[in-house]
């Protein structure tokens, strides 16, 4: 951005001295007042591109995207030539995980100044990102690589007609940790895709599905890639929003239309998330919800017709609250084998700084161990996140001073600080409904305690006491207060 000059230069002295108050605040992490003193720039010189560029910046770093987007847009319509508005349009898609407007924001800006180093730079860590979950084109027998190349969900009134499909290059090595749940999966579901031969040999019934479970953020996603790259699987999303319709048998067909791309394109991996909002239980739907009930069952027939010939088709479901799913998705041939993904732990987090990291031009003097500690109780996500929000704190510096350098540790620590911990009240509000509480009353003047009970059946706890246990821990005041400490020193002392 900082080749950009025409876009950045001020006549008035006061929106200057203003410009460059607000970026102290922004280096000092204060980015709420660092946006009030920019807007004091814009208001002494409206035409004042730069402070835009930055309080953009500043919105995008505190999730603020629909403002972030509104300055950009307002620099691009009164200078359509800038090729630093179509650079920070492809940040800010960036930071909401729309990977190809991004690209074709970094692409504007790169046609508008082929020189353009940052835009280049991020394009390119884009591509190696999108290249991970390896989305590529699928040639179907007798298809136009053109058609391949356009491939997407189609929907027409209401109807599923088409669904996009994909093959990923992530593998294993691509999920920091977690040895237990890779046993598990190859074991339940790697073995049953690339050697079925070997499992009938045993007499061993070839499941058909596998319900991930645990807290939001933690992986869940990753590992459906992962699994398909292991088993050189086609990869189906089936989104729930797209096939509930309101409308009357059209949810029904829309299931129907899902399972059918999937047999016709084996090895395949239907996946299903947050397929407790789609499978949710029956007797709890409400004469409202008639239509999810009928969904609940044609989802039902679905897996039974896989469980017949269950060869090349396996079906993966994740959830964040497995409980809520109806009873008759969960039994034994359906989603009958149950795997928990959990949060990260010390070491799992101090892996997913390394591997967030590997292609960013970071300083010598980083701490993976201490940016771990400074993240307890985060999820992967969180990680990620925080990751690759740092990389943006020397963009900006060098927005405002043309010096490029290298990603600091302390970058990390104060984007740590901003983040915070997306766990903690996800923890809080499971708690509520699952685990059992003693309330005092007072009934005729006589102190009585009354224990209500969670929604989990014995056997959902039984079944589930992975992630109970850890609900039960990390809700707990002193295990909070614990990380807390846990966190400040890691952040502030060392």
């Amino acid at each position: 951005m900082a080749d950009d000059q025409s876009k950045k230069d001020t006549k008035n002295p006061l929106a200057k001295e203003l410009y460059a108050k607000a970026g102290g605040l922004f280096e000092e992490n204060k980015f709420e007042e660092a946006i009030d003193i920019y807007t004091q720039a814009i208001n002494v010189d409206p035409n004042y591109s730069s402070a835009y560029f930055n309080r953009a910046l500043s919105y995008a770093i505190i999730n603020k995207y629909a403002e972030a987007e509104r300055d950009v847009e307002l620099v691009m319509r009164n200078e359509p030539d800038s090729f630093d508005a179509p650079y920070v349009m492809g940040i800010i898609a960036e930071y909401q995980h729309d990977y190809d407007g991004a690209k074709e924001w970094y692409e504007k800006a790169l046609k508008k100044n082929p020189n353009y180093e940052q835009a280049g730079a991020r394009l390119d860590q884009l591509k190696s990102k999108m290249e991970k979950p390896g989305i590529t084109p699928v040639q179907t027998k007798g298809a136009k690589k053109a058609e391949a190349e356009v491939q997407q969900t189609i929907i027409e009134e209401g109807q599923i007609k088409q669904t996009k499909w994909h093959k990923t290059n992530m593998t294993f090595k691509d999920v920091v940790g977690m040895k237990e749940q890779k046993k598990l999966i190859s074991e339940n579901i790697i073995l049953a895709i690339k050697r079925p031969e070997l499992l009938r040999a045993y007499g061993k019934k070839l499941g058909l599905g596998v319900l991930f479970y645990g807290p939001p953020g933690c992986g869940k996603t990753y590992f459906v890639n992962a699994t398909a790259g292991e088993t050189n699987s086609n990869v189906i999303i089936a989104r729930i929003n797209e096939i509930v319709d309101m409308y009357a048998g059209n949810t029904e067909k829309n299931m129907h239309a899902i399972f059918e791309q999937a047999r016709k394109n084996p090895p395949c991996i239907l996946f299903f998330d947050e397929v407790d909002a789609l499978g949710v239980k029956r007797e709890g739907a409400g004469e409202q919800m008639s239509y999810m009930r009928m969904a609940v069952n044609q989802f039902l027939q679905e897996m039974d017709g896989v469980e017949k010939n269950p060869e090349g088709l396996f079906i993966i479901g994740a959830t964040n609250q497995p409980w809520d799913m109806d009873p008759a998705l969960k039994r034994s041939g359906r989603f009958g084998e149950a795997i928990y993904i959990p949060p990260p732990d010390n070491k799992t987090r101090k892996q997913a700084f390394v591997y967030n990291t590997r292609k960013m031009p970071l300083s010598r003097f980083m701490n993976f161990g201490r940016l771990a500690r400074a993240s307890a109780g985060f999820s992967q996500a969180d990680i990620a996140e925080i990751c690759d929000k740092a990389a943006l704190i020397p963009a900006a510096e060098e927005d405002r001073t043309g010096r490029r350098r290298a990603i600091k540790m302390n970058d990390f620590l104060r984007m740590i600080k901003i983040h915070g911990n997306t766990l903690d009240e996800w923890y809080a509000m499971i708690k509520k409904e699952i685990i059992s509480k003693t309330e005092v009353q007072i009934v005729d003047g006589k102190r009585t305690e009354i224990v209500k009970e969670g929604k989990l059946s014995a056997e959902e706890k039984a079944k589930y006491k992975s992630m109970v246990k850890d609900v039960k821990k990390n809700s707990n005041q002193i295990r909070i207060g614990w990380k807390k400490l846990v966190r400040f020193f890691a952040i502030y002392v060392a």
